[in-house]
């Protein structure tokens, strides 16, 4: 039996302790956030937060998981309330097919969270490994630098 918490709630799981955790979470627990891209962690698609660290759900395992604390983008924040990185991206029509969202959101709040007077050379920075295959490189540092600001101004992640 394995036990970690996701984005909040508590769970336990009796699977094998090799099983890839995007599995889990997409499979076993519903939560569609994290995308498969690539299955090597170079893509970025399937990033989550474990601890408050982004993270690559396709190379962790169960096992990795056990014990620490989990956050998909289910977890941030909901329609009705968008988490603020969420809100900038969407104010800032950060997205073009959408597919890199998941990594792109969930490694801008990892950054803003350890950073948050981060400007544009550390969020290019950040974001370098999150690959987007429709070309929105553009609106995305847009969106990241509107929520940088945003979160300047309110309170951090």
């Amino acid at each position: 039996m394995i036990e970690f918490t996701v984005n909040g709630q508590r769970v336990r799981l009796d699977l094998p302790r090799k099983t890839p955790l995007l599995s889990v979470l997409r499979n076993d627990l519903e939560l569609n956030g994290p995308k498969f891209g690539c299955g090597l962690g170079e893509c970025g698609a399937c990033t989550i937060l474990v601890d408050g660290r982004a993270a690559r759900a396709c190379v962790l395992t169960l096992n990795e998981a056990e014990g620490r604390s989990v956050t998909t983008l289910e977890g941030l924040g909901s329609t009705a309330m968008p988490h603020p990185v969420q809100d900038a991206f969407i104010a800032a029509s950060g997205t073009q097919c959408g597919y890199c969202l998941n990594g792109m959101i969930m490694t801008t709040v990892a950054l803003l969270t350890e950073n948050p007077s981060a400007g544009e050379a550390e969020i290019r920075d950040a974001l370098r490994y999150n690959l987007c295959r429709c070309g929105a490189h553009v609106e995305i540092l847009a969106a990241a630098m509107h929520a940088a600001t945003a979160l300047k101004t309110t309170v951090p992640c």
